[in-house]
């Protein structure tokens, strides 16, 4: 038990730059008091007292504005930063050194029964106000971009944003709308991406949790580059036509 106390602690410590010691993070931070309650909430959920479990849960949502689940199932290290407005459904499986922001929601879509929350591989990262909804998959070291709202499984190494989410990056090979890859043969950081033209049979997605939230690809800047580099192209070959059509 102490054990996991420690890893908690020491999670917040490590992707937080703000938190300055372990016992500010025992007495001041709602994300690990939070996931600490919920591992008390969900060990009583599974031993059958679901009502006191459910309790528990609502006691911590008033003081944390954190609303888990004691049906979710949660791995190690689960960092959930600021955390305001969080919601993870009851049938929601979260892998190992997760990160969550604020306002982030893993939900259902509907009312029906069973399996209807996501699952989260582990190093994920979502930012904050992301919703990722229904029975679907994020594969491990994912990112899902702020605002993003996710419907469908995302790949592992994937980064997705917009709404509807979708996937404009693997890894570092950036992709179009339509999920090709967009990246200039040769290019580096996407080597070990394998539809990527880069890729190499030995290369090796990267090996950590990605948090940057920011330096994310525009899909449709993407695109209007694309179709400013043709229009240039189309100008030139008319320039060209016209020219020799003078010197005749």
């Amino acid at each position: 038990m102490f054990e996991r106390l420690k890893s908690d602690i020491r999670c917040v410590l490590e992707r937080d730059p703000a938190a300055r010691s372990g016992f500010e993070v025992f007495l001041c931070y709602p994300g690990f008091h939070a996931v600490r309650n919920h591992r008390t909430a969900h060990f009583l959920h599974t031993h059958g007292m679901k009502m006191l479990a459910r309790a528990i849960s609502q006691l911590s949502r008033f003081f944390t504005g954190i609303e888990i689940h004691p049906g979710a199932i949660i791995g190690r290290q689960l960092f959930i930063d600021h955390g305001m407005g969080v919601v993870i459904g009851e049938t929601t499986v979260i892998g190992d050194n997760v990160t969550l922001y604020q306002g982030v929601t893993l939900g259902g879509t509907g009312k029906e029964t069973g399996k209807r929350h996501p699952n989260i591989g582990n190093n994920v990262m979502v930012a904050a106000g992301a919703r990722v909804l229904g029975p679907i998959t994020v594969g491990d070291y994912a990112k899902i971009g702020a605002g993003a709202v996710v419907l469908k499984d995302v790949p592992p190494y994937a980064t997705v944003v917009g709404v509807p989410g979708h996937v404009v990056k693997i890894a570092g090979c950036p992709r179009t709308p339509d999920g090709t890859p967009a990246c200039t043969p040769g290019a580096e950081d996407c080597s070990a991406v394998p539809d990527c033209p880069s890729a190499t049979a030995s290369a090796k997605p990267r090996d950590q949790i990605d948090l940057d939230q920011i330096n994310l690809p525009d899909p449709v800047e993407m695109e209007l580059t694309k179709l400013r580099m043709r229009i240039a192209a189309l100008e030139a070959a008319l320039q060209e036509c016209e020219d020799r059509q003078e010197e005749k």
